[in-house]
């Protein structure tokens, strides 16, 4: 969205003094308009000055640098024109000097308030260079008539506005954009801006209609349904997130973000193996996206491949051999392969890249039960106890059987107990060895 943003206000200043210069032909419309902007200067009554129409043939032929110095001679003759100083403007900008664009244009507006184009032109410079009185130019343009074109221009000036004084005045640029969507109802801009402006504010439910009403002004918006796919995700909404997302992937093809993004949310429905299409083709087109690429992975463990997962894994670690992440997802997809010995090793090396991570010590204590190093993991859920979030059920179980098969009947009691207190019935299997066992280590007297 903030690149759509960009594009559209980089459109305006360069677009723009298309309204002031005449086309060559006879068949233009602009030819009237231009004429219609100088026709009240002084230039007008006597001719406009020699050096300012092959200025002007120049500008048409994009020849710039030519055309700058036929532009200050004839504002050496003729300093209160305010064409010349628009044209100095735009040349200015066009050769990439900004501060000496600002400067003509100023000059411009100063010999001729009242235009738009000058106003504007000058507010959209000033923005550009982070000056803060572009505002106030902005402001002028939107009370003032464009030569031509006059919805899109007074739009592109409302639009303009809101941009600047978003940050500091969203409530106004609000207003200001819904100005602009008013004077031009097929453009969706106006209602992506303010979507995005809505999304920042929190304020998802008025986010939601401005792309909708984004996605009525152009059904083809991408942008628009972009936003609303966000919309969908951040509120959990996963169908008509989907929805959205694959009417980007239909329109965008070779759409990385698109495709990955719409794995993730087939992955958060459920739809495992749709899921793993749209990653595995997200991954295929950008080989070096780590996120794409462990997000495939970590699909691949919880959708029951535990054979692509590791190789997904192996994969990343060949490149991130530190990323404790990894090794952690690596550890777990060797885990579901029965795999224990290789597994207690990846959750080793997990936690000493990263001693933080709890429940990697659950993960460790499980391996090394199932290798029968009950006191690796004792060790484990002794780390794990250490941290002050509560510990899981199961590691009450794992503590227990540990301390079971070392014939520690006190410990092995006084966890079973644990575990059946924080279970709580969502661990039936387990529950019921851990009754039993307490049979057998609790006989009555």
């Amino acid at each position: 969205m903030d690149g759509v943003r960009r594009i559209v206000v980089a459109a305006l200043i360069v677009g723009l003094p298309a309204f002031l210069y005449a086309a060559q032909d006879s068949s233009s419309s602009q030819k009237t308009t231009h004429k219609a902007t100088r026709h009240t200067t002084v230039a007008e009554e006597e001719g406009p000055p020699p050096e300012l129409a092959e200025a002007e043939s120049l500008i048409q032929k994009h020849d710039y640098a030519a055309a700058e110095p036929l532009l200050k001679k004839a504002a050496d003759a003729d300093p209160s024109n305010y064409v010349i100083w628009f044209d100095l403007g735009f040349v200015a900008n066009a050769l990439g000097r900004t501060d000496d664009s600002i400067a003509a244009y100023r000059k411009s507006v100063s010999a001729k308030p009242e235009v738009f184009e000058s106003n504007l032109n000058l507010g959209l410079q000033l923005a550009k260079s982070g000056q803060p009185d572009a505002e106030k130019f902005l402001r002028a343009a939107t009370l003032l008539t464009p030569t031509s074109h006059v919805n899109e221009g007074k739009a592109r000036a409302w639009l303009s506005l809101a941009h600047v004084i978003e940050a500091s005045n969203p409530d106004d640029a609000l207003a200001a954009y819904h100005q602009a969507a008013l004077l031009q109802p097929k453009d969706s801009e106006p209602h992506l801006s303010a979507g995005l402006l809505r999304e920042k504010q929190n304020k998802f439910a008025e986010a939601e209609q401005e792309y909708k009403d984004a996605l009525t002004a152009d059904p083809t918006s991408s942008e628009a349904v972009t936003g609303l796919a966000n919309i969908y995700m951040r509120g959990k909404r996963f169908p008509e997130a989907a929805a959205m997302l694959k009417k980007i992937v239909d329109q965008h093809p070779d759409l990385v973000a698109a495709h990955v993004q719409l794995g993730r949310v087939l992955g958060a429905e459920g739809k495992n193996d749709d899921a793993i299409a749209e990653l595995e083709t997200g991954a295929k087109m950008a080989p070096d996206d780590l996120s794409a690429q462990r997000d495939l992975a970590d699909l691949y463990t919880s959708a029951g491949k535990p054979d692509k997962a590791e190789a997904a894994y192996r994969a990343l670690l060949a490149s991130h051999p530190n990323d404790p992440d990894l090794r952690r997802g690596l550890g777990q997809s060797l885990l579901r392969q029965k795999k224990y010995a290789d597994a207690q090793q990846e959750f080793i090396a997990t936690v000493k890249l990263k001693p933080d991570l709890a429940d990697a010590y659950i993960d460790l204590a499980f391996a090394a039960s199932e290798n029968k190093n009950y006191d690796l993991a004792i060790r484990a859920l002794d780390q794990r106890a250490k941290f002050p979030t509560e510990m899981p059920a199961l590691g009450f179980f794992l503590r227990a059987t540990a301390f079971d098969n070392l014939r520690d009947v006190k410990q092995a009691s006084a966890n079973y107990h644990l575990f059946l207190q924080a279970a709580k019935g969502k661990y039936p299997e387990q529950e019921w060895q851990a009754t039993h066992r307490l049979i057998a280590l609790e006989p009555k007297k």
